[in-house]
């Protein structure tokens, strides 16, 4: 599947080859911390596979796997945009899924770190819903 994305401010855009079936929701500490949120999508591409425009900028943090993750981000807006590892591991690339253009027909396949996730959330589709606000 071909996609397009970027930054919320667009300094920073991309376009990848996704497989669908590599798409993953986190629950991980990490993931909550960065996205102010119970948990982060994202889609799995290797790095021939992802073609960027702009210069995100990058840290790096030790996960709760004890992995380099290496987080990339738009200097301008701080829209969280992609994630690698070092070494053998920099080759692959996750791809934030608020940050894709086509992200509702990207749907998560699996789910990781679930330890993590908060009691309540299975309970979320029985709250009150309105389509805008």
């Amino acid at each position: 599947m071909h996609i397009t994305g970027g930054c919320h401010c667009g300094h920073v855009t991309y376009e990848a080859e996704l497989d669908p079936q590599r798409v993953v929701i986190c629950h991980c500490s990490d993931c909550q911390k960065l996205t102010g949120s119970p948990f982060r999508v994202t889609a799995v591409v290797p790095d021939n596979d992802l073609k960027v425009t702009g210069e995100p900028r990058m840290y790096k943090r030790v996960a709760d796997s004890g992995r380099v993750r290496q987080q990339y981000f738009c200097p301008e807006c701080g829209s969280q945009l992609f994630v690698n590892g070092e070494g053998e591991a920099s080759k692959i690339w996750g791809v934030r899924w608020g940050s894709i253009d086509q992200r509702m027909d990207v749907k998560p396949q699996r789910q990781v770190w679930c330890r993590s996730a908060p009691a309540w959330l299975s309970e979320i589709g029985e709250l009150p819903a309105r389509e805008k606000d």
